[in-house]
């Protein structure tokens, strides 16, 4: 039987991510909270597991060469995870990388940009017309080019359900609060309606939806913590 895999995490998207794939893969794990108002993020212990004070990350007790081993940055976790269990990413190599580009450019555009669109539409603490404009029309664009990939293809990898499905999933959920609506996006619509009828992505989703806070009701320090700022004096 598998050891157990200590998870260290938010309910956030980049937090989802993770905990759908375990729970897709079955894999036993450890939910170990690290409260991003708080500041946990930035705890000795927790900064040598992630470097650069995010979460998620985990710690594998059996890890590849059987000692355990920690990962950070959630694309990283989910090819470690799809490796180390054989499933959710094509073995054949042209598919293989067909898969790698979709999760880079989820890495690389639609977690950031999605972010940012939420960030200056819901977060910040004034509105700024140009930032909410640049990141809604990027959220956008963004969002049209992964409906015409998905005119063709089931999934982000053809018709085969990977971690790259579970990596853009969770940046979905939030569209509203990035000024998207899926209708007008019918091809990645029906394809987040799939996703989001699997056992495994609701059972993700809901891990730890206990600790989610209401960002209206932190102080200044909390929403400094939140957004990546260290505490005051630290």
């Amino acid at each position: 039987m598998a050891e157990t895999i200590d998870l260290y995490y938010w309910p956030t998207p980049n937090g989802w991510k993770v905990s759908i794939a375990l729970e897709e893969l079955g894999l036993p794990y450890n939910v170990v909270p690290v409260n991003i108002g708080a500041g946990d993020q930035f705890e000795p212990e927790f900064l040598r597991i992630s470097p650069n004070n995010k979460m998620p990350a985990i710690v594998d007790p059996e890890g590849p060469d059987g000692e355990p081993i920690s990962v950070f940055e959630s694309g990283a976790i989910l090819l470690y995870l799809a490796e180390k269990t054989g499933k959710l990413f094509p073995n054949e190599p042209r598919k293989k990388y067909e898969a790698m580009q979709w999760l880079m450019f989820q890495m690389g555009g639609v977690g950031p940009m999605l972010g940012q669109a939420h960030h200056f539409r819901q977060y910040a603490p004034e509105t700024i017309p140009y930032a909410v404009d640049r990141y809604t029309n990027e959220a956008a664009r963004l969002y049209g080019v992964m409906d015409r990939h998905l005119a063709g293809n089931e999934y982000f990898a053809g018709d085969e359900y990977t971690i790259v499905d579970i990596a853009v999933y969770g940046w979905v959920v939030p569209h509203e609060n990035q000024g998207q609506d899926l209708d007008d996006f019918p091809n990645l619509k029906r394809w987040f309606d799939a996703v989001s009828a699997r056992p495994a992505v609701q059972k993700g989703v809901k891990v730890g939806e206990e600790l989610r806070q209401n960002i209206n009701e932190l102080d200044e320090e909390s929403r400094n913590r939140l957004f990546g700022n260290k505490p005051s004096g630290s």
